[in-house]
C-alpha cells in the first residue's frame, strides 16, 4: 500500500517505520504548508494519507487530500469543532475519512469501558466523576482529545453530568477535566469516581507512541478500500488483533 504522511514530527516517524515494516511505502511526507506545492500528484497516487500535523492546519490538509481523492485517516486533535463540516464535505463528495481522538487499540478499549461504567454509576449518585489528564509538553491542546472523548462518552452516559469544564467546578452538573504537562510522557489518562468511604479509578498510560503509529496505520490499512466517515470505533468491532500489538 502506498502511504502520504501529513506531520513528519516524532508520530509521523514512527507512523513511517510501523508502515515500512509492514510492507506499505512512504510516497510524499509533508511537514509544513509549503509541503504542499508541487505534490498533488504524488498525493493522488497514495492509497491512503495519515495526517498528524497541526490543530490550525488539519481542516485544510484533510481537504487537500479529498481534492486527491485520496482516504485520509486523522489522528490530529484540536479541530473537531468544524467536524460536521468537513463530515459533510467527505459524504457529499464520496470521499473517505477516518478520525479519532486516539488511535491505540489500548485506548478505545478503554473508551469502552468508560461507557459501561458511567451507565453503571447512574445508580449511585454518591460518586463524584472526574477526569484527569497528563502529556508531554509539546502537546498543544489541552484538554486531550482522548479526555474530551473520555468527557463527552459519560456525558452521554451518566444522567448527572451535562457539561465537561477544564478546571475546577462546583457545579454538581459539570464534569471536571484537569490537564497536566509534564516532560516526556505520551499520555496518561484517568477516571475517578469518589465517595466519602471510597474511589474506583479506571487509568490507561500509554508507555511510548508505539500504541498510537501501530493504530493508525491499522486505520489506514482497513480505510484504503472504503468510502464515508468512519471511527476506530467501526474498525475495533470489525478486526481481529492477533499479532498487531507485539
Amino acid at each position: 500500500m502506498k502511504i502520504a504522511l501529513s506531520g513528519y514530527g516524532k508520530m509521523g516517524k514512527e507512523i513511517e517505520k510501523i508502515a515500512l515494516e509492514r510492507g506499505h511505502e512512504i510516497v510524499v511526507t509533508f511537514n509544513d504548508p509549503d509541503d504542499w506545492s508541487g505534490k498533488e500528484n504524488e498525493l493522488a497516487q497514495a492509497d491512503v494519507a495519515i495526517e498528524f500535523s497541526m490543530p490550525q492546519s488539519v481542516v485544510s490538509n484533510i481537504f487537500r487530500c479529498f481534492d486527491a481523492n485520496t482516504p485520509v485517516v486523522v489522528g490530529t486533535t484540536g479541530w473537531f469543532g468544524q467536524l460536521e463540516h468537513v463530515t459533510e464535505v467527505c459524504r457529499k463528495n464520496n470521499r473517505s475519512l477516518l478520525y479519532a481522538s486516539n488511535f491505540s487499540i489500548g485506548v478505545n478499549l478503554f473508551f469502552e469501558v468508560n461507557k459501561m461504567l458511567a451507565d453503571l454509576m447512574n445508580e449511585h449518585e454518591e460518586y463524584h466523576v472526574s477526569i484527569e489528564e497528563t502529556h508531554h509538553t509539546a502537546k498543544l491542546d489541552s484538554p486531550s482529545g482522548t479526555a474530551i472523548s473520555l468527557g463527552n462518552s459519560i456525558i452521554d452516559n451518566l444522567d448527572a453530568k451535562n457539561l465537561w469544564v477544564n478546571e475546577k467546578s462546583d457545579k454538581d452538573y459539570e464534569l471536571e477535566i484537569f490537564s497536566h504537562r509534564k516532560e516526556d510522557v505520551p499520555g496518561t489518562h484517568v477516571v475517578k469516581y469518589e465517595s466519602d468511604i471510597d474511589n474506583i479509578e479506571i487509568r490507561h498510560t500509554a508507555k511510548s507512541r508505539v500504541g498510537f503509529a501501530k493504530g493508525a496505520v491499522l486505520a489506514a490499512e482497513w480505510l484504503a478500500s472504503k468510502k464515508g466517515v468512519y471511527t476506530m470505533t467501526e474498525l475495533i468491532k470489525d478486526v481481529k488483533f492477533e499479532g498487531f500489538a507485539k
